[in-house]
């Protein structure tokens, strides 16, 4: 949990010289807690100047006399990867009191964040040094659709002081680092395309295995049923109703349960995800006129959607509650989910796995595996056993090695 924060000197001597102010009530009538925590490492510069051995060989004795002896060279103060905070809970009082400012982070790019108040102010803000040096294992300490509190320093400029917990993380994998792409949502809107890109089951079941994994709810959302004769999906559409996945037709050129799509959006916090090209944008402006987003033929080439959308942005809606529209993603990487934890999280699968006569049994090559015979027996889609043995065989176990 990111909280906000004030730095102390790391110096232990100093710490103890000034341990009975963190006993000290502060005005509120809160107490300060002191805590370590890890930072970035070079997260600041050196602060020893120049080179003590250098200035020792050229006989400059007078300049090392007067050089600080307080100045640790064993990583302490300034040079530590540790150090101690202290922070207290920001209550109604000082939210109110035109000190900081409630609000909730609409889009997070670069070193900026756009801000929209609960006032309905637009916010440009950079993030408080403090809160970038933690070391974390997300690539941003800031991302859309954030609660935080900012200190405003104009009418349109300010400053992130704190991120409030998050709930509702959709997360991939990128470069070995966390990527949230969306926080504090209620539902998920996998959207793909019957055509032009083509239909991904593989893309949506790691989007399903991602909402079953935070607590989400969702929806499983087919794009351009216009271009298709819907008839041939509907095999692959009655597995995932089966599992009680909702799974809805739409097309955003002919209007094609649009209504039905604007009824469920009403009220709630909800991300769309799914890869280029497929329509996100195009649906969003269906569902609200006059929305503006843009959007791009998908390539004859390569028949792949070109990104229109650079960066998750909140877009709160009319009828209440808001949307955020999410970069296209062709590959979709797991977040913190091992293999042994896949199957679990399949509703088909689930029902079989502690039937194996192994407790450790992957469902791959084992013996005596309740869900290779499930399989078998007709009782799990195959599809969806080798869609399972796709993602084990050719992603989370070769990470896992």
């Amino acid at each position: 949990m990111l909280s906000q924060t004030r730095i102390n000197s790391g110096d232990e001597d100093l710490e103890e010289s000034h341990s009975h102010a963190a006993d000290v009530l502060n005005p509120m009538g809160k107490k300060r807690q002191k805590q370590r925590t890890d930072f970035r490492k070079n997260y600041q510069g050196r602060v020893r100047k120049g080179d003590l051995t250098q200035q020792f060989r050229t006989g400059d004795a007078d300049s090392l006399a007067d050089i600080s002896q307080g100045e640790r060279v064993s990583g302490k103060g300034d040079l530590t990867r540790k150090r101690t905070v202290q922070s207290t809970e920001r209550n109604e009082h000082d939210t109110h009191s035109g000190n900081l400012i409630s609000g909730r982070v609409v889009s997070a790019h670069g070193l900026k964040s756009r801000v929209l108040a609960d006032d309905g102010q637009l916010y440009e803000c950079v993030v408080r040094q403090v809160l970038k040096s933690l070391s974390i294992e997300q690539r941003s300490a800031v991302v859309a659709g954030d609660h935080v509190l900012i200190r405003a320093a104009s009418t349109l400029d300010g400053m992130i002081e704190q991120v409030k917990p998050r709930r509702g993380v959709i997360s991939r994998t990128s470069r070995g680092q966390q990527h949230i792409l969306v926080a504090n949502v209620d539902y998920l809107l996998i959207i793909t395309s019957a055509a032009e890109p083509g239909l991904k089951p593989a893309l949506i079941d790691r989007f399903l295995l991602t909402a079953q994994q935070c607590d989400l709810q969702p929806v499983v959302v087919i794009n351009k049923i216009d271009l298709v004769d819907s008839v041939s999906l509907q095999p692959m559409l009655g597995v995932y109703a089966a599992m009680g996945f909702r799974v809805l037709m739409t097309s955003a050129e002919t209007g094609v349960n649009i209504d039905y799509l604007r009824c469920l959006l009403k009220g709630k916090q909800t991300a769309l995800a799914g890869q280029s090209g497929v329509g996100k944008s195009s649906l969003l402006n269906a569902i609200q006129p006059g929305l503006g987003l843009a959007v791009a033929k998908v390539s004859q080439d390569n028949d792949k959607g070109r990104h229109t959308t650079t960066a998750a942005k909140l877009i709160p809606m009319q009828d209440g509650g808001a949307v955020f529209d999410t970069p296209g993603i062709r590959q979709f990487q797991l977040w913190d989910i091992s293999a042994s934890e896949v199957a679990g999280l399949m509703p088909d699968l689930r029902p079989y796995v502690s039937a194996c006569r192994y407790p450790d049994c992957l469902h791959l090559s084992e013996d005596e595996c309740a869900v290779k015979h499930a399989v078998a027996d007709g009782r799990i889609d195959a599809r969806r056993y080798d869609a399972y043995c796709h993602l084990l065989e050719g992603d989370l176990m070769s990470e896992e090695r």
